[in-house]
Parts: C-alpha cells; sequence; structure tokens
C-alpha cells in the first residue's frame, strides 16, 4: 500500500561537483583537455594500427580495440558530466541514466576481457615464442575481439532489464556525475534483491575469471623471464609486456580504490575524484603509456609525420 502511493521518478537530477564558480570552471578546463586528448590519442592509436603494415601484429590489433572501448567509456559519460559541471547539475530522464549505465557497463567488461586476452598474448610470446605464430593467428585474433565485443554487449543485458523493472521514488537527487550502480539501487522502492544477486553473479565471468586469466599469465611470465640467462634477455622480455602491465596496474588499482576498497568516512566527493581514475585518467593515460614505452609506436608516428610533411613539400 505505502509502495503504491509513492510518486514514481521518472528522472533524475545529478548534482555533479557541489564547488564555487571558479574551482568548477577550473575541473570543466581541465577534464575538457583530458577528454580531447583522450579522443585524439586513442584515434591516433587505432588510425596508427589500421594503416601502418608494421604494427598489424596481435598486440596491436588488440590495443587498437582497447582504444575503442576507451573512447566508448569517454564519450558515453564525460559531454554529459562537462555540461553538469557546467551548469552546477543536470536533469537525466530514467532511460537515458540506465542507457548511460549500460555503455558504461558494456565498456568496463570490454577493458577487463581484452586485458585478459593482451595478457595470453604476452603469455604465449613469451613463453611459447616458437609456437606463437601458429596460436595467435590472425583469424584466433578476430574471434577473440568478436567474443570480447559480444560478451561484453550481451553479457549486461540481463542486470540492466533487471535495473529497468525498478522503480524509483522519493528525491530523485544523485550526488554523483554520472548514473551509477549504487544510487541507483539505493533510490529503488522496490525489492533489489534479484538485482543485487545478478550482478554478484556477473562479477566472476567479468571480473574474476579475467583477473585469474591475467595473473596466471603474468606468474608463468615472470617465471619465464627469471630463467633467462643473460640480462639483456631478460629486460627484452619484460619490455615487452611491461607497458599492458601498467595499464592493467592502472585499471584495477582504480576500481578497486571505489568499488571493493572504499574507506571508512570516505566523504562523497572524494569517491567522485577517484571515479574520475577509470572514468577520465586510465582512457586518457592509456595511449600515452603505449606510445611512450613503445618503439613501434613511435617509428609509426614518425613514420606517419614525415611521410606527410615530405608530400607537402616536394
Amino acid at each position: 500500500m505505502q509502495e503504491n502511493n509513492l510518486t514514481v521518478v521518472t528522472e533524475f537530477y545529478l548534482l555533479g561537483f557541489q564547488s564555487s564558480q571558479l574551482s568548477r570552471s577550473f575541473l570543466f578546463c581541465l577534464l575538457l583537455l583530458f577528454f580531447c586528448g583522450t579522443i585524439c590519442g586513442n584515434f591516433l592509436i587505432i588510425i596508427l594500427v589500421y594503416t601502418n603494415k608494421n604494427l598489424h601484429t596481435p598486440m596491436y590489433f588488440f590495443i587498437s580495440h582497447l582504444s575503442i572501448s576507451d573512447i566508448l567509456l569517454t564519450t558515453d559519460i564525460v559531454p554529459n558530466m562537462l555540461y553538469i559541471i557546467l551548469n552546477n547539475g543536470g536533469t537525466i530522464t530514467f532511460i537515458g541514466c540506465v542507457i548511460q549505465f549500460y555503455f558504461f557497463c558494456v565498456s568496463e567488461t570490454l577493458q577487463c576481457l581484452l586485458l585478459a586476452v593482451m595478457s595470453y598474448d604476452r603469455y604465449v610470446a613469451i613463453c611459447n615464442p616458437l609456437r606463437y605464430a601458429s596460436i595467435m593467428t590472425w583469424n584466433h585474433c578476430v574471434k577473440l575481439a568478436i567474443m570480447c565485443w559480444l560478451v561484453g554487449f550481451t553479457i549486461i543485458l540481463s542486470d540492466i532489464i533487471s535495473v529497468t523493472k525498478l522503480k524509483s521514488c522519493g528525491p530523485n537527487v544523485i550526488d554523483h556525475f554520472f548514473c551509477d550502480l549504487v544510487p541507483l539501487l539505493t533510490m529503488s522502492c522496490s525489492d533489489t534483491f534479484i538485482a543485487q544477486l545478478k550482478i554478484y553473479l556477473l562479477t566472476f565471468p567479468v571480473a574474476i575469471i579475467p583477473s585469474i586469466i591475467i595473473i596466471t599469465s603474468y606468474v608463468n611470465i615472470v617465471s619465464t623471464i627469471l630463467r633467462i640467462p643473460s640480462s639483456t634477455g631478460r629486460q627484452k622480455a619484460f619490455s615487452t609486456c611491461s607497458s599492458h602491465l601498467i595499464v592493467v596496474s592502472i585499471f584495477y588499482l582504480s576500481l578497486l580504490s571505489v568499488y571493493v576498497f572504499p574507506k571508512r568516512g570516505e566523504t562523497l566527493n572524494i569517491g567522485k575524484f577517484l571515479s574520475l581514475l577509470y572514468i577520465v585518467f586510465t582512457p586518457f593515460i592509456n595511449p600515452i603509456i603505449y606510445s611512450l614505452r613503445n618503439k613501434d609506436i613511435k617509428r609509426a608516428v614518425q613514420g606517419t609525420i614525415q611521410k606527410h610533411y615530405f608530400s607537402n613539400f616536394p
């Protein structure tokens, strides 16, 4: 009876970052720079991989797909976040909120799966170098990429359907800059047990299995590298997977800091800034890491610049 008398919320008001006009203006400009850098950097990686024949390898093929998932995550949340910061808050419909949350989950799932596939690629390259070409064939890589995208877009659908069935009642204010899961569940006046159960079950194929693959791969990689007699050989072997290891560490540490190990007494603003780590900082830093620590990418950039420069000045 009480639930039926409550008004069902059809739109939410996202507070964003409640602060002074000067602070919000500074944050807006900073995040806009990060957004532009993320889009340009990841598009550069994608273009280089698909136009430069030297980058037509399994590792760079998966890096390009990682860049696509970074663009998907950034364009899903950051433009609306910039609008909210500029206007000190903003409204979003319930359907719009669910759609934003869906693509957020898709991009994060893609990141987990692609990082696991990339760690497997590094494992085969270092631990089974003689069989690498026969194992990581082009058809095999395409199948792995398609599998990641299909799983990313489909596995989360059951949870999204459960979320759409929830009725949100009472205050429609979300003290965040995007539609995350926790605010949607806490604002619901329906029973959230089924939705929460599906989410917990989903963590196994989406997060736990990829984490096991990554950890197992790198345990074997480290073991193999340590058995290499020369220090030069060990350094060369480690350099082939160091960029990927840095990206994995940043991605999982940022997620763990927000969802798994939140500190007691942590304010909402601190939680928001921590969320910026995996929504803004990680997609921005990924192409930089792969560019600065990768000689092939550097050569491809230099070759492209020289090609266009000399073509304009015959």
